[in-house]
């Protein structure tokens, strides 16, 4: 945290600058690290978001994801994973808009390329940029 300030008050003021701009926020995950926080962001507007926060003096750093449209019932995470087995994922969350119908999980992948092929191939849905904003 700034200047002792507790991770709360920064995310509270990082979705204020958000709001401010226009931004919505579709998903959110916060990391908390040893001096630092990361709150990863799915956003509608990602240039928008980008400059609101970099003016304010927050870091911001974008990074590819992909985002997998999973049935929302026992087994449907399981299936993604097992698919994805000997490829490492580097971290992921996942959100529910209507229960018992689709879930959408978002990975962030050290071999992007090989996990969406790997997804392809297993049938998985993968969803576009546009797709996941529109959320």
């Amino acid at each position: 945290p700034l200047a002792g300030q507790p991770d709360s008050v920064l995310i509270a003021d990082a979705v204020d600058v958000l709001a401010r701009s226009g931004v919505d926020i579709r998903a959110l995950a916060l990391a908390d690290e040893t001096d630092f926080g990361i709150l990863r962001l799915i956003v509608n507007d990602a240039e928008r978001a980008t400059r609101a926060l970099n003016d304010a003096g927050f870091t911001v750093r974008r990074t590819p994801v992909v985002a997998v449209q999973i049935p929302d019932r026992p087994g449907g995470l399981a299936t993604t994973l097992n698919a994805l087995r000997g490829v490492d994922v580097e971290y992921m969350y996942a959100f529910v808009r209507k229960s018992g119908e689709q879930a959408l999980v978002v990975f962030r992948f050290e071999d992007v390329a090989k996990a969406v092929e790997t997804l392809r191939k297993a049938g998985a849905k993968i969803l576009d940029a546009h797709d996941v904003q529109e959320l």
